[in-house]
């Protein structure tokens, strides 16, 4: 890939991150059922590889019931499931 081509890459990722990130400023929790990588990778201690398990188990099981399964997923321990528990969601805020 050409110099150009990584660097528009770049930049894109960069303001995906950044636009969702402006979003969590926002108050609004991420709900793990709709979310992309770039909005999980948002929350604290979630990176490329623990978003990217997070998609395969929501795919896998067809979505989350419960924020505690975020529990099952790998890289996500006891720790991180306390940080990431209040700035989660499972539910449409639309519909609560």
């Amino acid at each position: 890939m050409s110099l150009k081509k990584n660097i528009l890459i770049l930049f894109i990722a960069f303001f995906a991150i950044f636009a969702s990130f402006t979003i969590n400023l926002a108050g609004q929790k991420v709900n793990l059922n709709k979310a992309n990588a770039a909005e999980l990778m948002t929350l604290p201690y979630v990176g490329e590889d623990t978003a990217r398990n997070i998609i395969e188990y929501r795919e896998k099981h067809k979505g989350f019931k419960s924020i505690e399964e975020l529990k099952s997923i790998k890289g996500v321990g006891k720790k991180k499931f306390e940080n990431l528990k209040d700035l989660v969601t499972v539910k449409d805020e639309k519909n609560e």
